[in-house]
């Protein structure tokens, strides 16, 4: 993240965060292939691949109502994050080739960190009720 500091990246977050409502779950789980493709395809974004698998299985459960023991806020950190890497004109355009997609890892791995532990109670809970 040496383009891009932590505190702008909060800031990013915080402010996309602010934005999510539930009905923009639905949306956001009918553009998980499209964001799938940019993450594959892009070499900064590709180290999380497996973190956004994980992001858009817990949107699906939340929206579903699969699992709800998460706060909101939470959910809505995630949704931020995955909904400003789908934006392709953020803080740092994704066509300045190079560096468009570095304000979207410091995005993601910046909400990564913010719900780590809810992330890791979804995961356990996930691996228990997929069996």
């Amino acid at each position: 993240m040496a383009w891009i500091s932590d505190k702008t990246a909060a800031n990013e977050l915080r402010e996309q965060s602010a934005k999510v409502h539930r009905g923009d779950l639905e949306a956001l789980l009918e553009r998980q292939k499209a964001v799938e493709e940019k993450v594959k395809n892009s070499g900064r974004l590709n180290r999380f691949s497996t973190d956004i698998k994980l992001m858009f299985s817990l949107i699906r459960d939340y929206w579903y109502g699969h699992y709800r023991a998460i706060p909101w806020k939470s959910v809505a950190a995630v949704a931020g994050a995955l909904l400003y890497v789908l934006n392709p004109l953020d803080l740092i355009p994704d066509l300045i080739f190079g560096f468009g997609l570095v304000d979207d890892a410091g995005v993601v791995a910046l909400c990564l960190k913010l719900v780590e532990s809810d992330l890791h109670r979804y995961a356990a809970w996930k691996e228990l009720h997929s069996s």
